[in-house]
């Protein structure tokens, strides 16, 4: 059984990543969405592909599974190195973090 993935107002599939030059570490992204994110040796934070493996690539994305998308969204919203960051698939437009419009 596949987890469906979250979609935004226009009903397209979201992914976040983090920008780990911003990241405070204080792991707020994890505690509220810790299926998504999880804090690193060097005390940064990453997402984690559907294996549950760190994405450290700069730049990573994974899906936003639907069921946890309230969780993501407030991980955004709550960062205080404004570091996460939500955009749809399709075009890349960030919908929540510091550059949504």
């Amino acid at each position: 059984m596949s987890v469906q993935q979250a979609t935004g107002v226009d009903g397209e599939a979201l992914e976040v990543w983090i920008d780990q030059d911003l990241c405070t570490g204080d792991g707020i992204c994890a505690q509220y969405a810790p299926e998504v994110f999880e804090l690193d040796i060097d005390g940064l934070a990453y997402v984690k592909g559907a294996d549950e493996e760190l994405l450290q690539d700069k730049g990573a994305a994974t899906p936003v599974p639907l069921p946890l998308l309230t969780d993501v969204i407030d991980s955004a919203k709550e960062c205080p190195g404004e570091c996460i960051h939500v955009r749809r698939v399709s075009d890349s437009v960030e919908v929540y973090g510091p550059d949504a419009e």
